[in-house]
């Protein structure tokens, strides 16, 4: 089974889990943002990181409540990790970052954080809060950092209940062009 196939087989069997505290699905969140990228003309590997941003929580099956329990499943590095294999950096590294891009947003701009839902604010509590200074400073120069904001603000917007946005065979070809290793 190639990556590609595995990635729509893991969706299709838990893409319809709630997505941790928000009203959508794990497939509806990844849809609405990857479509966001999309509609703002993003490349093709931000489109993809950008669909693929929380595969770590389909990967690791937190329950939903995880946040709840305290407990922090680091979903990006997961996703990025289990993605590095078969994906450039251009769309992993994102990935492993979005989670860095809320703490960024949260300490330099300081309506972001009272922007995000509350089960984004519960996770960023888990996942160190707003970074310090010299956080901020290494973050800014991670040659990924605009592509992790982008992605983490497509991710912010992308909770809306029945928000149309294509399925998941609108992004098979891409994922499939970008994959690095012929499938097996």
């Amino acid at each position: 089974m190639s990556i590609v196939d595995e990635i729509i087989e893991m969706f299709a069997r838990r893409g319809g889990d709630a997505y941790f505290g928000e009203p959508v699905s794990q497939l509806e969140h990844a849809l609405q943002t990857a479509f966001q990228a999309e509609q703002e003309g993003a490349s093709d590997t931000l489109i993809a990181a950008a669909l693929l941003h929380d595969v770590g929580h389909l990967l690791h099956k937190a329950p939903e409540d995880i946040a709840d329990r305290r407990v922090d499943g680091r979903h990006e590095k997961v996703g990025a990790m289990w993605l590095t294999r078969y994906f450039p950096a251009a769309v992993t590294e994102p990935i492993r970052l979005h989670v860095a891009a809320k703490r960024y947003l949260c300490a330099i701009d300081g309506g972001y954080q009272r922007g995000l839902s509350i089960a984004s604010i519960r996770s960023l509590a888990l996942q160190g809060g707003p970074m310090s200074d010299e956080e901020v400073r290494e973050f800014e120069a991670s040659p990924y950092a605009r592509e992790c904001v982008r992605l983490r603000r497509w991710d912010d917007l992308a909770k809306v209940v029945g928000s149309k946005a294509p399925g998941l065979a609108q992004y098979q070809f891409l994922l499939e062009k970008l994959q690095r290793f012929s499938p097996a």
